[in-house]
């Protein structure tokens, strides 16, 4: 009996509905035709009307005198009383089927005159639009209501308390308006069976939200998402709402469990509690609700644990989402329970982004009315199951951003019904073929792909199959496809999206594609090698993208349709001036990048009609020419890199608009002149003007107007001056590089307020804007490119100047410096002493200065240090030995510097004999030691020289024997060379 109560209330609710049909006419279907409208009601309607505004005419057809018979009204068919009165907007997007851009809104204000229509018990206003006005009050005397619908109306303000008033309301929505409410109205409407007040502001009745509703006991429908409730209340002594069919208590920002009395409303059909904060595990009293057939706990962030067993038995569920939160473990026990249903109702199964693991079991196959299944964001394991071929009610089958891998199973080409497919970032390895989509006449979408360049997945497929299917959607990313172009395409001439993002072909793009005719939003075909010319045929959608990078594509630059958004033709072989034109042909383009390419001329003009542009990358070219003066009409610039190109000239004034400017890459070029004022740019992130001829004094602008800069390189150019102290403000500055110009004067003392090469917290936000191009930086002796991973350099490099003074103590505070190169300056005074501070220093270069002193010992500390140079200085002392110096064996770190001793130079310290190297423990000697080894060396040499060369001077026999004796020795080495020397020539003389 109790499983029978949902189907009694249902088909109460059918009797209901039939019988207010019954009640109902519309002007349309009028049963009796000599029934008319009362002229008082008539009157009405048309003072209604006044008060309406109705740019589309929808109410021209109120004339005449039977207003029975005008649209949207509907008569009793006895009386001919209006009893109905329905005025929603038939177009709720706004637009009508024919998409003639005509509103339909009804707008204005609602005359009190419908009080006149005594007998109305339908009123429907809904998705029109009265621009915020407040619901007038008198619409709680409209007493034998029992239908009112107000939704999406665009109305505001307060909800008068006269709505309680409608003791006969049954359906009451007033959602997707700008209200609020205190609901003080809402108990005395005992009869309400449908309330919906979502969007609307509740946020006052959070305390006593729900002891509110429990006092409706007919209600079969609970609509409050977006209400602002925030109290979920764990306890509820008495339900009198036991008939609830539907809860939507979506988006309420509830933080809590799930509390215990929502599993008594075992009538439950439907139950939405997703897009909150509710916590804790899914408890296995969801069993309780045997009835349900919709579960959306999904976006709920915390909720965690394993999934219940209990939840498997709900056999008449037909949507569960749990996506968006913390589950953990297994699935199989689940699926398993499931597919023990007699006959499974379930459609949709909704578990992305969690934590779930281990495999997909083979039991999924038992799910035969799945339609949806989404299992994207997880660390599910091993492959897909041969089952999966079952689900042939399958429409849509997301398995993306798992740790899945192995073959892909053939079965797979027996989802007959399947719509669209993501398998992306897993590691599938195998052989695709014809069988795997031999049975899919549905499929519209295919995503594989994955971001590593390792390929393991391979495409086999013959070059004569023809698809069942027409794709609109082909994103194929690190797959093998090649090397020939995929010639099962040529049939597929719906295509949208097409992705082959290095795909190992190896071919030149068949004539037959460019020839499909398509209306594209994204081609990408970057990574490959692909060959030939492009032609300017292919059509593209509004906000549309084409990549081509990275091939081998050449002739001149394509010039496509307007509506082309982003254009990457980057490290190709296009040659020829850029397309004067190309800024009137693609005018909407907002990302273009033609880098590294053989493009010559100028830039031209064209270029500043792109008023939506933000990326300009033109680098890596053989553009000559000066920089065109039309930046004041490209405001929202992000990226300007025209690096390694032969500009000349100035940069142009107009620069200093581009307040969006971020990233401003000139390097390698020949500009000159001195830098025009770019105060505006105020975010700026990058600055590099290196390796130009720039001159004049470095900008104190650059240290005052851009906080945020993290690279500032000037390397390579005429700057004369002193540093200015202003550039000690740069607190996010990690890439300082001042090298190869003439500056002068001391090394600024505030160098050690540069705190982004003190501390080293990159977060993902300050990564996302980094703009991933090319950057050289000196460092371990050699000239290097960083790219991906340039936000993790740490370089200050002041070399090839005339900086003099001392090293400031301030350097040593840099801790996160990876690069110090002060090298070919006039530095004096010493390496300050507490250079073992910069821990993670790996490249240490003062050589060429006038430094003195010793090597600091503290210097032992600098454990990465992998190159050093110190030579030619006036440095003196011994050179250290311990911990990384055993490294640095290279005697040309320490050339030039005469008073310098110690290994591995060839001059030993005073009193050693031999190279001074460290105890294998470390450690020094003690001071002890060290005196008895001085006294013996000292008496050592005084009995030895005085014992033989005391002798000599006293006694004159033995001085003269050993002279005498070393002459014979002279004379016999003189003799040997001489006969050696005239073997030799004989023997030349006979070759």
């Amino acid at each position: 009996m109790e499983h029978s109560t949902p189907l009694v209330l249902l088909l109460l609710v059918l009797l209901i509905g039939t019988s207010y049909l019954h009640t109902v006419k519309l002007g349309f279907c009028n049963a009796d035709p000599n029934v008319n409208c009362m002229d008082i009601e008539r009157k009405a309607l048309l003072k209604l009307r006044e008060g309406f505004t109705d740019p589309s005419g929808r109410l021209s057809s109120w004339v005449g005198v039977d207003c029975c018979n005008w649209r949207g009204i509907g008569c009793n068919s006895t009386t001919g009383r209006v009893d109905s009165l329905d005025l929603r907007n038939p177009y709720p997007e706004g637009l009508d089927s024919v998409g003639d851009e005509i509103l339909h809104t009804l707008g204005g204000e609602i005359n009190p005159s419908l009080l006149v229509l005594k007998e109305l018990v339908y009123l429907d206003l809904s998705m029109n639009d009265f621009g915020g006005l407040d619901l007038p009050s008198f619409i709680g005397s409209l007493e034998r209501i029992t239908h009112l619908n107000l939704s999406g109306a665009s109305f505001g303000g307060v909800l008068p308390s006269s709505l309680g008033n409608l003791s006969n309301l049954l359906h009451l929505d007033l959602s997707n308006n700008d209200i609020e409410s205190d609901l003080r109205w809402l108990s005395s409407l005992s009869s309400l069976e449908f309330l919906n007040l979502g969007g609307a502001d509740l946020t006052k009745t959070a305390p006593y939200w729900l002891p509110t509703v429990n006092m409706l006991p007919s209600l079969l429908e609970l609509h409050l998402p977006g209400c602002g409730l925030s109290i979920f209340p764990p306890t509820l002594p008495h339900i009198n709402f036991t008939s609830l069919l539907v809860l939507d208590l979506s988006t309420n920002g509830f933080n809590s469990t799930l509390p215990p009395w929502l599993f008594n409303l075992t009538h439950l059909l439907y139950l939405d509690l997703s897009s909150n904060n509710l916590h804790g595990e899914l408890p296995e009293t969801f069993g309780s609700l045997t009835h349900l057939k919709n579960l959306d706990l999904s976006e709920n962030s915390d909720i965690g644990g394993q999934l219940p067993r209990n939840l498997g038995m709900l056999c008449n569920l037909q949507s569960l989402k749990l996506s968006i939160n913390k589950v953990t473990g297994e699935i199989t026990d689940f699926i398993d329970s499931l597919s023990r249903c007699s006959n499974s109702s379930l459609e949709g199964l909704d578990l992305g982004f969690n934590s779930l693991t281990g495999h997909l079991p083979n039991s999924l196959g038992h799910l035969q009315n799945l339609r949806y299944l989404t299992l994207w964001h997880n660390s599910f394991q091993g492959s897909i199951p041969e089952s999966i071929g079952k689900l042939t009610s399958l429409e849509d089958f997301y398995l993306a951003y798992n740790k899945m891998g192995g073959v892909i199973p053939e079965s797979f080409g027996q989802l007959s019904s399947l719509v669209a497919v993501d398998l992306s970032e897993n590691t599938w390895e195998g052989v695709i073929t014809e069988a795997h989509f031999l049975k899919l006449p549905s499929l519209k979408e295919v995503s594989i792909q994955k971001a590593s360049p390792n390929i393991s997945l391979v495409f086999n497929i013959s070059s004569k199959w023809m698809p069942p299917f027409k794709l609109r959607y082909l994103n194929l990313r690190s797959c093998q496809l090649g090397p020939k172009f995929p010639a099962w395409l040529r049939n597929q001439t719906e295509l949208v999206t097409v992705v082959l993002n290095n795909a190992g072909i190896a071919d030149s793009i068949p004539d037959w594609f460019w020839q499909l005719d398509l209306l594209l939003d994204e081609l990408d075909v970057a990574y490959n090698k692909l060959s030939g010319k492009v032609p300017n045929s292919l059509r593209f959608i509004s906000s549309s993208n084409a990549d081509l990078s990275s091939n081998r594509f050449e002739g001149s630059l394509p010039l496509w349709s307007p509506n082309i958004s982003t254009l990457y033709l980057r490290d190709n072989r296009f040659t020829g001036p850029i397309p004067s034109n190309i800024g009137d042909v693609m005018p909407s383009l907002s990302d273009l990048d033609i880098s590294r390419n053989g493009l010559t001329g100028s830039i031209p003009l064209s270029l500043g009609n792109l008023s939506l542009l933000t990326t300009m990358v033109l680098s890596h070219n053989y553009l000559t020419g000066e920089i065109p003066h039309f930046w004041n009409s490209i405001p929202d610039l992000y990226i300007v890199d025209l690096s390694n190109n032969s500009l000349s000239g100035t940069v142009p004034r107009s620069m200093d608009s581009l307040i969006s400017l971020r990233f401003l890459i000139l390097s390698d070029n020949s500009l000159s002149g001195k830098l025009p004022s770019l105060r505006n740019c105020t975010g700026m992130k990058s600055l590099d003007l290196g390796e130009n001829r720039f001159s004049g004094n470095i900008p104190a602008w650059i240290g005052e107007s851009m906080p945020s800069l993290l690279i500032l390189r000037l390397s390579s150019n005429s700057f004369t001056g002193n540093i200015p102290s202003q550039l000690c403000g740069l607190s996010n500055l990690h890439i300082l590089d001042l090298s190869n110009n003439t500056l002068s004067g001391h090394i600024p003392q505030c160098v050690g307020n540069l705190s982004g090469l003190k501390i080293s917290e990159v977060s993902d936000k300050d990564t996302s804007y980094l703009y991933q191009g090319k950057l050289k930086v000196v460092t371990k002796g050699r000239v290097l490119d960083y790219s991906p991973t340039l936000y993790l350099v740490n370089n200050l490099d002041l070399s090839n100047n005339n900086l003099s003074g001392d090293m400031p103590m301030e350097l040593t505070t840099l801790v996160k410096l990876w690069t110090l190169n002060l090298s070919m300056n006039h530095l004096t005074g010493k390496i300050p002493s507490k250079m073992g501070n910069m821990e993670l220093i790996e490249t240490l270069d003062l050589s060429i200065n006038n430094l003195s002193g010793t090597i600091p010992p503290s210097m032992v500390s600098l454990t990465f240090l992998a190159h050093l140079n110190l030579s030619y200085n006036n440095l003196s002392g011994e050179i250290p030995t311990a911990n990384q110096f055993k490294t640095l064996v290279d005697p040309s770190i320490y050339e030039g510097n005469d008073a310098l001793c110690g290994y591995p130079l060839p001059t030993s310290c005073q009193g050693d004999e031999t190279p001074q190297l460290p105890s294998e423990d470390g450690e020094e000697e003690d001071d002890s030691n060290k005196l008895g080894l001085i006294i013996s060396v000292v008496l050592g040499f005084i009995t030895g020289f005085w014992g033989v060369f005391g002798t000599l001077v006293i006694k004159k026999s033995w001085r003269n024997a050993y002279f005498q004796f070393v002459y014979k020795i002279k004379y016999a080495i003189l003799d040997f060379s001489s006969s050696m020397g005239k073997g030799l020539w004989k023997g030349a003389d006979r070759i």
